[in-house]
């Protein structure tokens, strides 16, 4: 029997954009606010765009409702990144030492932190740093393997 084979490959183009701060801190936490408020941003802007072909037609006040999700979901992922690797690199810089760990007590911290801005339940700022954690140490494991 025949067999047919395919093969190729797939690669994204990269965009990058820094900005020079004077402080590696600075650099980084502006930088992940700008890569991660970029994709929520992008994000929000498909999910619109999708009930807007759903719709079938876009009024100006849904319009300007859409710019503003897209604006509020930029700033907030964008946010939560910066803080995330302003905490990894101080907790990198406190600790001496570059490792997972590092992911771990940044995601524990920014999540506590994010949700503790927001919330008073101490139960779901502490659920919320664990998850944080948890999710920081599984996607520097994963950075780490492939």
């Amino acid at each position: 029997m025949p067999r047919t084979r395919f093969y190729g490959s797939l690669s994204s183009p990269k965009v990058d954009l820094f900005v020079d701060l004077g402080n590696p801190f600075l650099n980084l936490t502006v930088d992940g606010f700008l890569k991660i408020g970029t994709v929520a941003v992008a994000k929000a802007a498909a999910e619109e765009t999708y009930y807007i072909v759903k719709r079938g037609s876009v009024s100006h006040h849904k319009f300007e409702q859409s710019l503003k999700k897209m604006c509020k979901e930029g700033a907030y992922w964008g946010t939560v990144a910066g803080v995330y690797v302003g905490m990894e690199y101080g907790v990198e810089r406190i600790r001496g030492v570059r490792d997972w760990k590092n992911a771990m007590i940044g995601g524990a911290l920014t999540g506590a932190l994010i949700s503790a801005a927001g919330n008073r339940n101490k139960d779901k700022i502490v659920m919320d740093a664990i998850a944080g954690g948890a999710i920081a140490t599984a996607a520097e494991f994963i950075n780490h393997f492939t």
